[in-house]
Parts: structure tokens; C-alpha cells; sequence
């Protein structure tokens, strides 16, 4: 069967318009700023001028990439709606780090989650982490960013899935290495509408092709009767998929810990909302990135529920959503896989500019301090170009051999988000935690994972994640009640911090919960 309908000459064109009108928007943004003797405030916090529309758009386009698109249709494919999980919860929990957890970060006037850290515990807690940051961005999310959309442009052009990662990066270098956070933050604005678009008139033909032409509501009419099993939010026990998507703990158990970690405690996600003019202009950011979130799995799930009617054979799941551009008429076909192509490089860029800034800001500039500001900028975008070549090399090993590569990122990343979330809540929230309680965290989320892997794999790895997070979270206590008190934490007392929020706020928080409540009792 071949789905594949390499790119024609007229999506060919469009394609590469859209490349060029993109790099040519980036180095405007750039060459706006003073670039002579840019400052690392322009560089990596976009001269904390951010306003609330490009916060939110960038957090999405920053979120939502190959690993989203390609991974998480090919988990909906394979499991069905319940993985929107990840996506509906995501978006209360942003409205929980809006609340609660951006207020102390932009009130310390921080750079980098290490940076808060040190200012909280000390050097080695700062150090630990941002190494481990670094490890996981390059081996972890650069490399499966890269190794799908490499195999998502093989897909859908023909081009081979190395010459594609090479593009990919190449394109990434070259509309963010220049301008830093400002250029992907106002061009991710451009991949977001872009993206929401294309993606929900995909699945508007996707609807159509299930119905065989009768509409899109008739469309899911038919695959809700005739896929009913892939419309279970909650799976049971008995459900084959249940390891990874384990019933009521979805709700109340490890996802909470993966939501945290990832929107609260993640630099190049945070990294938007600590370059905003102010704190309500976060906020204000921060709530319209979660209502996108809530219409998501119109564009990444469904999707991979429609390619089970209409490419019931695939040989991996993770082809579901390159298999349905072949849905797509002249033209079209062009525009939606820019839209990819615009999310798999957002994200690149994103992921490369936090690499840079983490290891410039909290590792070279105390390895070489006194330098001049233009050249940590230098060095962040060498770090930045290192990283990407680096993750070329590795993605093939690491990732090859997965079927759905969404599900392996959250099970390898399921190893330290505990330690994570543990440390920065236990750091943020209870004065009394220490340095060696955030190390012993940290170490033991780790080791406590591993050893519930090896000795109790029946345990699925979200109900993992959360028994982890207890135990974590009781470590961390024991061992800071066995030192001394904190003396060295220079962080920003809570009581200087206000966690009030404006009217519309609260509203977009109210809205986000009822829409959720809706969702979850329709598709229970």
C-alpha cells in the first residue's frame, strides 16, 4: 500500500515559500533588536518583553511537535482518546503553575530553573540539574524530535529520513540561532495558526474519508460506534494498553507528577513566561496556551483514531499521521506539511535555545565569569549548534527501534520527574527542606525507579511515577530534618510573593475546569 503521495510540484512551491517567508520574518524580529553587544537578557529572555498572545502561542508551538504530532496520533492509533490525557490535564496544570508557581520564579528574577536552585539550595543542587537537563534535552527530546520528523518528511516527500533530519536542523539554526528567544517566540505565532489550522482541516478530511463523503460529524458518528473501544478515557485492567495508560490514575496519580515537571519545572517551556513584560502578562499567556491545549486532540489524536478505518495495516503506529496526509488535495497537501515541519523545528529551536541558555548561564558563566556579555551570547549559540549535532548523531540508536516513541520519551523522563517536582515544591514550599534533602531526592527517584522497574514490572510506570513522588517526597523530609536548617537560601520569601489573580484569570480557570468535567464525563 502506498500512502505515501510524495509532494507535487505545487506543494513543493508552497512548502519552500513558506520556508523562505519564515527565515525572512526571523531575521527581521532580529535585526530589530541592537544586535551589537546584545545583552543575554535580549538573547535568552527576549528582553523580557513578551506579550500574553506570543507567550501562550509560543509555549503551544514549543510543546507541539514531532513527537505530539507524529507520536501521540500514533498513540491514538494504537490506544485511542485516552492518551488526550496528557493534553486535557495539561491544560489545568498550567493553570496551576500560572497560579501558584510563576509568581515565585519571576519575583527571584531567574534565567534558568537551575539558577532558582542555587539561589534556594545551592551549587551542587544547581549543578546536578542542570546536567541532567542537558542530558535529557539532547538524548531525550532533540533526539525524538529529530528522528520523527525525519521519518515524517521520508513519509509524506520521499526524501530520506537523514537528509530530512538535516534539513530540520539546518532550518532551525538558521531562524534562531541569530535572534534567540524574541525570533521563535513572534515566529512561533506564524507555526501556531499554521498548525492549528492545517491540522484541524486534516482531521476535517479524515471525518469525511471515514464517512465515505457524508460530512465530518457523520465521520465521527461512525468511529465512535464502530471504534467505540478507542473512546475510553479511562482504560480498565483488561485493556491491552493499560501499562501505559493505567485507569483512574491518569486522574489522580502520576500524570499530575509528569504535568508538573513538564509545564511548571521545564526550561524551554518556562523560559516563555520568564521573558514576559510582567507577571499578569504571563498569566494572561499562560491561560491561552491551555485552552489551545484543550482543542489539541482535535488535531493530534483524532486523527489516529481515523487512520485504524482508513489504514488498518500500518506497519508501526507512529505512520498514522504521515499516512493520512495522503488525504490531503494539491496544494493543501503542501500547506498542512509545513504546518509539521513548522512544529518539528519550533520546537528544535525552543529546545536548542534552553540547552544553550542552561549550560552558558548556569555552567560556563561559573566556569569563566567576568566575560563580556556578547560573549556568553556566542557561546550559548555554539552550545546550541553543538547540541543539534550531537542529537543527529545519536537519534537513529536511541530511537529506532521504538514503535511509539511518545510513549518511550514519558517512560525514560518517568525516571527523574519525581526527584523534580519533589525538589522544586519541597524548595518552593517548606523553608526548612535542604540541599542534601533535594540531592537524596533527586538520587533516589532514579535508583527507586529503576528498582520498581526491574522488581516490579507488572506496576505500570504511571502508578510508578507516583509511588515514586511519595516515597521522594518522604525522603526528601527525613533527610532535611536530619541536617541543619537552610543558612544560605537567597531566594525570594513567599511573603514577599503575591499568588493573587486578576478577574479574567480566575474566569479562564473556572472555564478551563467545566470544559474538562464535560469531557471526561462524555468520554468516560
Amino acid at each position: 500500500m502506498d500512502f505515501t503521495n510524495k509532494l507535487g510540484t505545487l506543494d513543493t512551491g508552497i512548502f519552500i515559500t513558506y520556508v523562505i517567508c519564515l527565515l525572512f520574518v526571523a531575521l527581521w524580529i532580529s535585526r530589530s533588536e541592537k544586535k551589537e553587544g546584545a545583552n543575554t537578557e535580549d538573547y535568552f529572555l527576549a528582553s523580557k518583553s513578551l506579550p500574553w498572545w506570543a507567550i501562550g502561542a509560543s509555549l503551544i508551538a514549543s510543546n507541539i511537535s514531532a513527537e505530539q504530532i507524529i507520536g501521540m496520533s500514533g498513540s491514538g492509533y494504537a490506544i485511542g482518546l485516552a492518551i488526550a490525557s496528557y493534553e486535557w490535564m495539561a491544560a489545568i496544570t498550567l493553570i496551576l503553575v500560572g497560579k501558584y508557581m510563576l509568581p515565585i520564579f519571576l519575583k527571584n528574577e531567574i534565567f534558568t530553573m537551575p539558577q532558582y536552585l542555587e539561589q534556594r539550595f545551592d551549587n551542587k543542587v544547581k549543578t546536578t540539574l542542570a546536567l541532567f537537563w542537558l542530558a535529557v534535552y539532547i538524548f531525550v527530546n532533540l533526539t525524538a524530535v529529530l528522528w520523527l520528523g525525519g521519518l515524517a518528511i521520508e513519509s509524506v516527500a520521499g526524501v530520506d529520513w537523514m537528509y530530512g533530519m538535516i534539513f530540520l536542523a539546518i532550518f532551525s539554526v538558521a531562524y534562531s540561532l541569530y535572534g534567540g528567544l524574541k525570533a521563535v517566540a513572534y515566529t512561533d505565532i506564524i507555526q501556531v495558526v499554521l498548525l492549528v489550522f492545517g491540522g484541524l482541516f486534516l482531521s476535517y478530511l479524515a471525518l469525511d474519508a471515514v464517512s465515505g463523503g457524508e460530512g465530518f460529524l457523520a465521520g465521527f458518528g461512525v468511529l465512535t460506534t464502530d471504534m467505540s473501544s478507542h473512546f475510553d478515557m479511562v482504560l480498565s485492567p483488561e485493556n491491552e494498553h493499560y501499562m501505559s495508560l493505567p485507569g483512574i490514575s491518569v486522574l489522580i496519580g502520576g500524570m499530575w507528577v509528569m504535568n508538573l515537571s513538564y509545564w511548571g519545572f521545564n526550561q524551554y517551556i518556562i523560559q516563555r513566561a520568564l521573558a514576559a513584560k510582567d507577571l499578569k502578562e504571563a498569566q494572561k499567556g499562560i491561560a491561552f496556551a491551555a485552552y489551545l491545549k484543550l482543542l489539541m486532540p482535535l488535531i493530534v489524536v483524532l486523527p489516529g483514531i481515523a487512520a485504524v478505518v482508513l489504514y488498518p495495516r500500518l506497519a508501526t503506529p507512529d505512520l498514522a499521521y504521515p499516512s493520512m496526509m495522503a488525504l490531503m488535495p494539491v496544494g493543501i497537501k503542501g500547506l498542512v506539511f509545513a504546518a509539521l515541519v513548522a512544529a518539528i523545528v519550533s520546537s528544535l529551536a525552543s529546545m536548542t535555545n534552553s540547552i544553550s541558555t542552561i549550560f552558558t548561564m548556569d555552567i560556563y558563566s561559573k566556569m569563566k565569569p567576568n566575560k563580556s556579555q556578547h560573549h556568553y551570547v556566542v557561546v550559548g549559540r555554539i552550545a546550541a549548534l553543538a547540541s543539534l549535532c550531537i542529537a543527529l548523531v545519536v537519534s537513529e540508536p536511541l530511537l529506532g527501534k521504538f514503535d511509539q516513541a511518545f510513549q518511550y520519551i514519558q517512560e525514560f523522563t518517568g525516571f527523574f520527574t519525581p526527584g523534580i517536582v519533589v525538589i522544586f515544591m519541597m524548595g518552593m514550599f517548606w523553608k526548612r527542606a535542604t540541599s542534601n534533602g533535594a540531592l537524596a531526592a533527586a538520587l533516589g527517584s532514579a535508583a527507586l525507579s529503576f528498582l520498581f522497574m526491574q522488581f516490579w514490572p507488572e506496576l505500570p510506570f504511571m502508578d510508578r511515577v507516583g509511588l515514586v513522588f511519595l516515597l521522594c517526597l518522604g525522603l526528601c523530609y527525613v533527610v532535611s530534618m536530619m541536617g541543619k536548617a537552610p543558612e544560605q537560601d537567597s531566594s525570594v520569601s513567599l511573603d514577599e510573593v503575591s499568588f493573587v489573580t486578576e478577574k479574567s484569570f480566575n474566569i479562564a480557570a473556572v472555564g478551563v475546569v467545566l470544559i474538562l468535567i464535560a469531557l471526561y464525563a462524555t468520554w468516560w
